[in-house]
């Protein structure tokens, strides 16, 4: 005797194709962008100590992903977090920077100690958790430009993606690294730039200080930023996992959010270090 079809309704079908992940971007963005600015704003402990937890998820996430949850790596990690965010401030840039060095030598060492594969990633966490840290921390310090400069690193990452997104569905074409990021494209990267630059002259006029040389700036960050996603990509397609964490579920974790702002905050405060080692944001910024 056949069974009778049945009477349930249908599973509904997920959303798929080009536009599939937008209600996710949105929604973590909506879930994030308030924290950040608040504390952007307040600077001084509270962004320090924001960074520091911003630092620490990351930590988290890596030793996880690289090291198996192991416990040593992610204290070392952490602290590489957490002195980035509070030393230098009190014993200055060069003396932290060489801590963090020492941690990394710690980490490396330890690592060698484990059986396992040895690769890149092994030896590469702790700088990857320290350096944006401190770059972040760095340029806010500055008590003139430090806000500005944090906002408009903001505004530009954020135009890279959201640029880089749309005209990367809308338009499709040669893939940027489909080894590594096979949705990345070159009509995402050149619209990210054009994005960045655009929304960098928009915050330089608003402040009235050079729009083009800042712009240039802004375009070379984003090629940084992408740079920092495919980063995070070949991490993630190397130990065969979808997402860094699920901090938020469904929506990934903090690594997937931020590997944009990871390679380009680090990449604004060398621009800012390079032309005023001492005021970081103001070399970043006036032209």
């Amino acid at each position: 005797m056949s069974e009778a079809p049945s009477s349930a309704p249908p599973k509904p079908i997920l959303p798929q194709g080009r536009w599939a992940d937008l209600g996710v971007r949105t929604l973590s963005a909506a879930l994030l962008i308030p924290a950040v600015l608040l504390d952007v704003w307040q600077g001084g402990i509270w962004f320090e100590i924001f960074m520091a937890f911003f630092g620490v998820l990351i930590a988290h996430e890596w030793s996880s992903i690289v090291h198996n949850r192991n416990s040593a790596q992610f204290a070392l990690h952490a602290a590489g977090a957490i002195v980035a965010a509070f030393l230098p401030k009190e014993i200055g840039v060069l003396p932290t920077f060489g801590v963090v060095l020492m941690l990394t030598a710690i980490g490396i060492f330890a690592a060698s100690l484990r059986e396992g594969e040895k690769t890149v990633w092994t030896y590469a966490g702790i700088p990857y958790v320290a350096f944006p840290v401190l770059s972040l921390v760095l340029l806010r310090h500055n008590q003139a430009w430090g806000v500005h400069a944090i906002l408009w690193l903001l505004l530009v990452v954020w135009a890279t993606d959201t640029f880089a997104y749309f005209t990367g569905r809308a338009v499709g074409g040669p893939k940027l690294a489909p080894r590594f990021s096979p949705s990345k494209t070159w009509a995402g990267l050149l619209g990210g730039m054009a994005g960045a630059a655009a929304a960098s002259a928009i915050y330089a006029q608003a402040l009235l200080i050079a729009v083009i040389p800042l712009a240039l700036v802004a375009a070379v960050l984003a090629v940084s930023a992408q740079l920092g996603d495919i980063f995070e990509s070949a991490l993630k397609r190397h130990f065969g996992v979808k997402d860094s964490g699920n901090l938020i579920p469904g929506h990934g974790g903090v690594m997937d959010r931020v590997d944009g702002m990871i390679f380009a905050s680090c990449a604004a405060a060398l621009i800012g270090f390079v032309r005023e080692p001492g005021t970081l944001a103001q070399g970043l910024l006036l032209w």
